[in-house]
């Protein structure tokens, strides 16, 4: 069983697979347990986020943690099952991958608290977080058609879900707000989850809509979202990240990243347990609770006209306020702009 150490590069998938089996050993421990989705921590995107929150966990407590890379979706019932039997408490799991398997095992242990983020499990003893990914879409979106001197702007994602089709449609609403004219080509990597680590067909896609004029890409695919990146950095065009802050990836080609605070909601699952403050029931971060935003750094900031700046901040206190309500795909599996 690791606890909060890194995995690099080419150990990874041998770690995992160790850390797989020394939980199967069934070693007592108390300690709260995050477990990550097949893309691994260092996906520099969802996942890392999770990990991020753990480790603030760790800097502000000085308490550790139980953390868990799993290789396969088989694995999932039995982490949960392991954690639970061996007293962690929250077990929290980032991404809606995680519903059906947390259903069955949180009614095993209805004293063990669970978190699962970006999907809904309504027990009791669970914890659901989610977000409005369409609120810092609509930011990231406005960046895009500002900046865009082709007008044509691309949204690349995973594959077919309300989730990520949330992201697009939130993107789409903030582009043709800022240019109702903009056309956003919008396009699937895969068919299923394996795409959110499929980064060569992530660049191709990429590639496909830089080639039919778009200059800035809105990639929003975890892992496999750096193939698209990469994609737009290599033609000399600009990308937009997504829930980690990736500007640092391409400096000089990344407009910006649509960050989604992961990491706040497990260091607070976290603490919660720890204060004894801890509650079921549906959590949602917004722009106004500080659960999404446009990244705006050292690596970007000299992108960002000083219009693009008033215009983050115009928006941002409109969405706030109410004065505009972004459409959330997930409400009515339909986007009003397209």
């Amino acid at each position: 069983m690791t606890v909060h150490k890194k995995i690099s590069g080419g150990a990874k998938a041998v770690l995992g697979v160790a850390t797989f089996a020394a939980l199967m050993t069934g070693a007592a421990f108390a300690d709260p347990a995050l477990i990550y989705d097949i893309a691994g921590k260092n996906d520099k995107s969802f996942n890392e986020m999770a990990w991020n929150g753990a480790e603030a966990y760790v800097k502000a407590t000085g308490k550790s943690y139980q953390e868990l890379e799993i290789q396969t979706d088989a694995q999932r019932e039995q982490a949960l099952r392991r954690f639970a039997q061996q007293g962690s408490s929250p077990i929290v799991v980032p991404g809606f991958t995680w519903a059906g398997p947390l259903e069955v095992v949180a009614k095993e242990f209805p004293e063990t608290h669970f978190a699962i983020i970006d999907s809904v499990v309504d027990l009791p003893n669970v914890r659901s977080i989610l977000f409005k990914e369409q609120e810092g879409s609509f930011l990231v979106g406005v960046l895009a058609a500002m900046q865009s001197e082709s007008g044509t702007i691309g949204y690349v994602t995973a594959f077919d879900f309300p989730l990520l089709q949330a992201f697009g449609c939130g993107y789409v609403q903030g582009a043709k707000a800022a240019n109702p004219d903009i056309n956003v080509l919008q396009n699937f990597i895969g068919t299923d989850f394996g795409a959110f680590n499929d980064i060569n067909t992530a660049g191709e896609v990429g590639r496909s809509q830089l080639e039919r004029g778009a200059d800035v890409v809105y990639a929003a695919a975890g892992a496999a979202g750096e193939g698209a990146l990469q994609a737009a950095a290599d033609a000399g065009k600009y990308g937009i990240g997504v829930d980690s802050n990736q500007n640092y990836l391409f400096p000089g080609h990344m407009l910006s990243s649509m960050v989604k605070r992961v990491d706040v909601a497990v260091q607070n699952t976290f603490m919660d347990e720890m204060n004894g403050n801890w509650t079921a029931g549906i959590q949602t971060l917004g722009l106004a609770e500080g659960g999404v935003s446009a990244a705006v750094d050292e690596y970007n900031e000299p992108l960002l006209t000083a219009d693009m700046k008033a215009a983050l901040a115009d928006y941002t206190a409109k969405i706030n306020s109410g004065e505009i309500v972004v459409h959330d795909y997930r409400s009515d599996n339909s986007c009003p702009v397209s």
